[in-house]
């Protein structure tokens, strides 16, 4: 009677992990800061850019790779959930990019530098990665990726867009302009990345994961550099509403985008992946996601204010030190998650609650 018993448990235990087993050929990634995995230090790791420098890396990597992370990023623990690499920089050379490739960018946008220049913060924009870009950089590797019948190799892929849009807003809110100013953009910016979506698609996407923004009103920066002595700015978490507003606006218009794109392609499966909930649940609440600490910053400026957040001493520049335990932090540097908290929000894309539909199906 053992055997028959234990053949049961063992069917029963085969049939719970084929329920969540799939498999991809490639992971491949555009974005911004969240999500790059190298491309702006692809030639060595410049003296000008902190995020290049001690501490960033020290977790997973025991030095800095062109992650804004003390470890691993987003993209990294999905690539590492399908069995595939961790994503290389496109801009890399002598790179296997068949298993995947990452195209984000630190400071990349939604929107070219003709439309900063038009509005006044062009001098804000410092790199030349905006979204179209970043989809001619996809194109440039696919002869090398799927030399042929790329839809087909490309359909069994998995596709992460974003997120995308606080790069978009940041230049103009950090020139003094209102969060109520900036949600004229919002459309424009919602209207880039569904066209970007749809260029994926028409390449041979399926399977498209598209982030919302953040709240961008619970972030350390935004915290030091506008705080305000008004209780009525800030909500119940200690987060101000004005700028988390924009972050709702433009995530209330990107569901209702992706939408409509997945009734137009209907054999595609595309993905809202909820940033903005499940950071603000962090921050409210670090201990339900294994945390410690959802405002305070591990690298920064140690003592200093709220939040250890201080603009002219950040992490990897003079006058910054890093936490002993950045596994209890959510906040890296102000600007950018830890690991530990990258770790949490990927297995909130993977099963849920905070993406829809989940990754894993």
């Amino acid at each position: 009677m053992k055997l028959p018993i234990l053949l049961l448990f063992l069917l029963s235990f085969s049939f719970q992990y084929s329920s969540y087993a799939q498999s991809y050929n490639a992971l491949y990634s555009f974005g911004d800061s969240i999500s790059d995995t190298g491309n702006l230090c692809v030639n060595g790791n410049p003296s000008w850019l902190t995020t290049a420098q001690p501490p960033y890396g020290e977790t997973f990597f025991g030095r800095p790779t062109g992650r804004c992370s003390d470890g691993r990023v987003i993209v990294d623990f999905l690539a590492e959930t399908f069995g595939l690499p961790l994503p290389p920089p496109s801009k890399a050379t002598g790179k296997d990019f068949s298993k995947g490739a990452n195209m984000a960018i630190i400071g990349a946008t939604t929107l070219d530098a003709s439309f900063f220049q038009s509005i006044g913060v062009g001098d804000k924009i410092w790199n030349s990665g905006p979204l179209d870009t970043q989809i001619q950089w996809f194109e440039q590797l696919m002869p090398s990726i799927c030399s042929q019948d790329c839809k087909n190799y490309l359909s069994k892929s998995l596709f992460v867009v974003g997120e995308f849009g606080g790069n978009d807003y940041n230049p103009s809110l950090f020139s003094g302009k209102s969060p109520s100013e900036v949600s004229t953009y919002v459309p424009k910016v919602i209207n880039a990345i569904s066209k970007g979506v749809e260029k994926i698609i028409g390449l041979g996407a399926v399977d498209i994961v598209v982030p919302g923004v953040l709240p961008i009103g619970c972030f350390p920066i935004y915290l030091t550099l506008f705080q305000s002595s008004n209780q009525g700015d800030t909500d119940q978490a200690g987060c101000m509403k004005s700028f988390n507003d924009l972050s709702s606006y433009h995530n209330s218009l990107l569901r209702q985008a992706l939408a409509n794109l997945q009734s137009k392609y209907s054999w595609t499966r595309i993905m809202y992946a909820d940033f903005y909930d499940q950071y603000y649940q962090m921050a409210q609440s670090p201990q339900s996601f294994g945390l410690t600490y959802g405002f305070k910053v591990c690298c920064g400026a140690s003592g200093q204010g709220s939040y250890n957040y201080n603009n002219q001493a950040r992490c990897g520049m003079s006058g910054s030190s890093s936490c002993s335990d950045p596994s209890q932090y959510l906040s890296w540097d102000g600007i950018h998650l830890t690991e530990a908290a990258y770790k949490s929000i990927a297995n909130g894309w993977l099963k849920g609650p905070y993406c829809n539909p989940p990754i894993l199906h």
